[in-house]
């Protein structure tokens, strides 16, 4: 799709680029029922490109939110500069905090309340019931991705919102997975022992690597595909899933399927780490943001690479739309073949962003092993700090995708009123207007850049932090606690230039 903006374009899940000229008070605003096909972008695209392709003149980076041509001046080097320096002052304070006082600020807690998990299972079945009639909608509902509701909710509340309650309110995925409850009703029924639920049968050597094939699967529909918006085709797909998974769970155990084999539940989790909420023998607490990745064990080798994956997944959809990328194959932005032109191209690039990004992150580890002289085993460093990359991985989902989030989030909230397009109102919101000027316009663009910059800049500076809280586990001496974790602090600058760098680049597509 056409926002060829130049400071967010992190996100696959474009919000459409319906805004009109402003030629009346309701500009910005469109009727939520799209049933008939989206509006005719051609000149949108034009000018958004346009826009992109002027950017790359010798000139303070230009930065707009939509496709009528608001353009906004940013001192983009400037960010760029005092991102990298927020980062690089933060190591070096926390480099000369004594171990003490930052030990007492992880440890702090704040008893809530006290609630059970008893009624887990009624509300995965609920969840579950929702998810079946979503691919109902997506088989016997709108052909139009704006109208239908299973895509919207898949990449736009699901994994576009609902990553972010899970980084700030905690594991709410263990209530809202829609396979507990069915398991539960399935053990029932075949007589297995509640006890089962704990016991894993998938072979320990296996890791995360069930997980970690089936998340880059998702990467791969979700960032290559040629169409995965397409409400009947991501109906199938995500229902053969699930049915997959269901029946991994029935034969390999609940707990050992969930928890290393299906990839929403584990990537969620590991989010969940970054809340300032946790859950703890039946009370609710409050901790500082970060505190519980700091008591993670070590990950084997699989779960390290699907942190990774994680982040250098949605690293990819930014670079991919960029010009410097498409350029790097004779591609012409101005000329964007679409996605079904770039499938090998696109496979290619995500195969290799992780094995760059797993790669520098290997390096930066062992460095800093090298520098401290320790005698502990890289398995063991790698596996403790990619904790680390958590905050990192949360800033640029945010960032990301938080256009989509603002625009798409509304079609999303019409479409569940009118869930098979027969003119229903459920919620009584199947006629609001869609007001896509949230993102639009010069005053936009200046919030949405800051808003996004400060998140990544965000981001880096607190996995500095969690990064120092885990060195100390390895490392108790202060001075080889700082020299370990010194080449880890130079790769999150230059992931910080470079997540900044894809805010303010022009990008096709």
């Amino acid at each position: 799709m056409a926002w060829g903006m130049a400071q967010d374009q992190i996100g696959s899940r474009e919000a459409p680029p319906s805004v009109l000229p402003d030629i009346s008070p309701l500009a910005g605003e469109m009727s939520g029922r799209t049933e008939g096909g989206v509006k005719d972008r051609g000149a949108g695209v034009i000018l958004a490109l346009a826009v992109a392709l002027a950017s790359l003149l010798p000139t303070p980076a230009f930065a707009h939110a939509s496709d009528r041509g608001h353009v906004l001046l940013l001192p983009t080097g400037y960010y760029i500069a005092g991102g990298a320096l927020a980062v690089a002052i933060s190591f070096l304070v926390l480099a000369l905090l004594p171990p003490a006082a930052l030990d007492n600020f992880w440890r702090k807690r704040l008893s809530l309340l006290t609630f059970s998990h008893r009624p887990r299972a009624i509300v995965s079945l609920i969840s579950f019931a929702g998810f079946a009639l979503l691919i109902a909608a997506g088989l016997f509902g709108s052909r139009d991705p704006l109208s239908n509701p299973l895509p919207l909710v898949v990449w736009t509340l699901l994994w576009a919102g609902f990553t972010l309650l899970q980084g700030v309110l905690g594991d709410l995925w263990v209530w809202l997975n829609p396979w507990y409850g069915p398991w539960r009703v399935a053990s029932r029924v075949f007589g297995i022992h509640a006890g089962d639920a704990k016991r894993s049968r998938l072979p320990s050597w296996l890791g995360y690597w069930p997980a970690f094939v089936l998340f880059f699967a998702f990467a791969w529909f979700e960032l290559i595909d040629p169409a995965p918006d397409d409400p009947a085709r991501l109906a199938y797909a995500a229902g053969i899933y699930w049915l997959v998974s269901f029946v991994a769970m029935l034969i390999v155990g609940y707990d050992g399927w969930s928890k290393r084999g299906e990839f929403l539940t584990v990537f969620f989790s590991m989010v969940a780490r970054f809340a300032p909420f946790e859950y703890y023998e039946g009370r609710l607490r409050l901790c500082w943001p970060g505190a519980k990745l700091l008591a993670a064990e070590p990950l084997p080798l699989s779960g390290t690479a699907f942190l990774l994956l994680a982040l250098s997944s949605v690293s990819f959809d930014g670079l991919s739309k960029t010009f410097f990328w498409l350029a790097q194959f004779g591609i012409n932005p101005l000329e964007f073949p679409g996605r079904t032109a770039l499938i090998g191209v696109g496979s290619f690039g995500l195969v290799l962003t992780f094995i760059l990004l797993a790669a520098a992150f290997a390096l930066a580890v062992f460095l800093g092993q090298r520098l401290a002289a320790d005698v502990q085993s890289f398995g063991k460093a790698a596996g403790l700090l990619v904790w680390s990359i958590v905050p990192i991985a949360l800033a640029y989902h945010i960032a990301h995708y938080l256009t989509v989030l603002l625009v798409d989030g509304q079609y999303a909230l019409v479409a569940l009123s009118d869930p098979f397009a027969l003119g229903w109102n459920l919620f009584g919101t199947a006629d609001m207007m869609v007001e896509a000027g949230v993102v639009a316009g010069a005053q936009s663009a200046w919030w949405l850049w800051n808003l996004q910059a400060g998140v990544i800049i965000a981001g880096h500076v607190l996995a500095v932090l969690v990064a120092h809280g885990l060195v100390w586990r390895l490392h108790p001496q202060p001075s080889r606690a700082a020299l370990s974790q010194l080449p880890l602090t130079l790769l999150m600058i230059a992931y910080t230039i470079f997540g900044l760098w894809l805010l303010a680049t022009p990008t096709a597509g």
